[in-house]
């Protein structure tokens, strides 16, 4: 099976080929590293920036003016935050043109704790990326997911914010990329540069198919009826071991949102409807979380179906993470952290 930094590889040259995608770059996004992650290598239409985060929006923002789809790399969400201003004016475009200019830009960034990365390569964008109006905003927590994600975020006429869970972009699946090969052995030879010398090494790619998975809809990734958790990115496969560890002890049905923005509310109202609990997990700070502004609805829109105040469980609001292992677990969500609250959750009774 791919990795996630494979079928994202993967996704982007399908889109090379069948998506009309001409230009994907960021710094060190094209030869010989091939993106940090390696998510770029072997691409035909890559090309290396300065490091100049500003720029590399820029330049993004005038191929999209165009009518162009290309993608564009952050090389860390840690340094995105300077570009702010012109993220704003991305989503401006189509509601301030009264309709008249699209933005078919995908901008990706590796996001999240998990990589020992300390303070300057630690933070998470997904709470400040929910507050960009004209953004969507999508983050996978495997590799299929991250497959389908990315196509749908190529066509997508809007502009679309793929953050990549750090963590993650090692980590194999558990369900292949339509067309990949059987072998991942196999897949490595054909996709994965050489160490060493690259100059004349070549992407031997396999003919892999269209896979949608549509921005806006999340997925149950396992059933439950006492409690729902709700998560997405790195958190989520953690989300669902305990689930399955729980299993004959609580019923915990575990929602991978998938999308930050549009989000799938039906999903999220269908699953406490039935469980009359739930918990939302993600690894940006505690303080002015996305997941509050979830928790809010919940509390507005179903107060008297549910059995226990929504609980959000997050970073701890501190400035940066520590290098230390101990330091990065305690503050972003952890295991026990998740299974002490959804205990709490079940004790409470009407």
């Amino acid at each position: 099976m791919a990795t996630m930094a494979q079928a994202i590889r993967l996704a982007l040259h399908y889109g090379e080929k069948h998506l009309d995608v001409k230009d994907i770059f960021g710094q060190d996004v094209g030869a010989p590293l091939g993106g940090v992650f390696t998510v770029t290598q072997g691409l035909e239409t890559t090309w290396n920036t300065p490091l100049d985060e500003r720029g590399i929006i820029g330049m993004a923002t005038g191929i999209a003016m165009t009518g162009q789809r290309c993608v564009a790399e952050i090389q860390f969400s840690d340094y995105i935050f300077n570009t702010i201003d012109l993220l704003k004016l991305v989503g401006n475009m189509c509601w301030a043109s009264n309709g008249q200019v699209n933005m078919p830009l995908v901008l990706m960034t590796p996001n999240g704790a998990g990589i020992r990365g300390s303070i300057y390569h630690s933070h998470s964008f997904d709470s400040w990326a929910s507050r960009m109006p004209g953004w969507k905003i999508v983050i996978p927590s495997n590799p299929l997911d991250a497959y389908g994600l990315m196509l749908s975020a190529i066509q997508d006429p809007n502009p679309v914010l793929y953050l990549k869970p750090k963590a993650l972009l090692r980590v194999r699946g558990d369900e292949p990329i339509p067309g990949e090969p059987e072998n991942e052995n196999e897949l490595k030879s054909m996709i994965d540069a050489p160490l060493g010398d690259r100059t004349k090494w070549k992407a031997k790619w396999p003919a892999v198919k269209e896979y949608l998975v549509p921005i806006g809809k999340a997925r149950v990734v396992h059933p439950g009826d006492q409690v729902t958790v709700v998560g997405f990115g790195r958190p989520l496969p953690i989300c669902k071991k305990i689930a399955e560890e729980l299993a004959g002890e609580i019923s915990v049905e575990v929602i991978d949102l998938r999308s930050i923005y549009p989000y799938d509310w039906q999903a999220i109202k269908e699953s406490v409807q039935k469980t009359k609990r739930i918990l939302f997990v993600n690894e940006d700070t505690e303080v002015t979380n996305f997941a509050e502004h979830l928790a809010n609805r919940v509390t507005s829109e179903l107060f008297f179906e549910i059995l226990a105040p929504p609980r959000v469980v997050a970073a701890k609001n501190v400035p940066g993470i520590g290098l230390h292992p101990n330091l990065e677990e305690n503050t972003v969500p952890n295991k026990e952290e998740i299974v002490h609250h959804i205990k709490e959750l079940i004790q409470i009774q009407p």
